[in-house]
């Protein structure tokens, strides 16, 4: 069994890790920064980035440690918070030195390539955005970190600005190009990600990671407009601006030979499906 220390249990994707990480290989180590977090499992409570002995005794209880914390963008969301990433890192990459060394999964974001069409782990970084370049900041903080793996995680379902932000009764808006096409974007469902995540810390505990990997779902991308139409969301389309960029799609090669993913699994039918499953089980209380 490997033990897994989950920094930022509490947010989005930490609860999609909750409702699909039970296993017998697995035994969780969720981390709250103030109370206990919802649901079953072992909780720890203490921010990292000021109980730097709580976070080394944290690692050293486990085996391998997912990093999930930190500000994401979102409405209300100051821009000023993400310059608390960089050191956020450099505290949970101290509490690893000071456990005496764990493999270290940190969540970064493919809004570190900036423009870039099509992107690999080795291309050059020109990230746009204050959190982009927060999160390349980020990266940059755990260069020489032994066992540290940087997953530039694309558009989760249920954790993006698209399907997140619907409402009923309510158009989406969305860019739609000259030629007709909506936005191809790189996307993977809340189970996808969990079940992804959770052979990522398997082999991490095995063996290291590359230093960077791009994560997401398979495949050529998905074009916005179909995973609104797949999931009966209604939308209207606007010309998109001249700096609307038509794709952003990683590179799932290095991903996809450690942990190899159904094709299906990058399609808007199964991302949609994945997403649909995962509301109604927040609808059902499950944390």
């Amino acid at each position: 069994m490997v033990r897994v220390l989950v920094l930022g249990a509490t947010g989005r994707l930490g609860g999609m890790l909750r409702r699909y990480w039970v296993s017998p290989e697995i035994e969780p180590l969720w981390q709250a920064r103030q109370g206990r977090g919802p649901g079953a499992g072992d909780w720890v409570v203490f921010d990292p980035r000021t109980d730097p002995l709580a976070l080394a005794e944290a690692c050293a209880a486990v085996d391998v440690v997912l990093d999930l914390a930190g500000p994401v963008p979102g409405p209300g969301r100051a821009v000023s918070s993400f310059a608390a990433i960089p050191p956020l890192v450099r505290a949970v990459a101290h509490g690893v030195r000071v456990a005496g060394g764990r493999p270290l999964l940190w969540a970064s974001s493919a809004a570190v390539y900036g423009a870039r069409a099509r992107c690999g782990e080795d291309d050059p970084l020109a990230p746009l955005s204050d959190y982009g370049r927060a999160k390349q900041a980020g990266e940059a903080a755990l260069a020489g970190v032994p066992g540290a793996c940087a997953l530039r995680i694309g558009n989760v379902a249920g954790a993006d600005a698209l399907l997140s932000g619907v409402h009923p009764g309510v158009a989406v808006t969305l860019d739609r190009f000259a030629d007709g096409t909506t936005p191809l974007r790189s996307y993977l469902g809340p189970k996808t990600l969990a079940e992804t995540l959770f052979q990522l810390v398997i082999r991490a505990a095995e063996a290291p990671l590359p230093p960077v990997l791009n994560l997401s779902g398979p495949g050529p991308g998905v074009a916005m407009g179909d995973l609104l139409e797949a999931a009966g969301i209604w939308w209207q389309p606007r010309p998109a601006p001249e700096a609307a960029l038509p794709e952003v799609v990683l590179d799932t090669a290095r991903l996809t030979a450690l942990v190899p993913l159904p094709p299906e699994a990058g399609t808007a039918r199964r991302i949609v499906a994945e997403w649909r499953a995962d509301q109604a089980a927040l609808g059902e209380g499950r944390p």
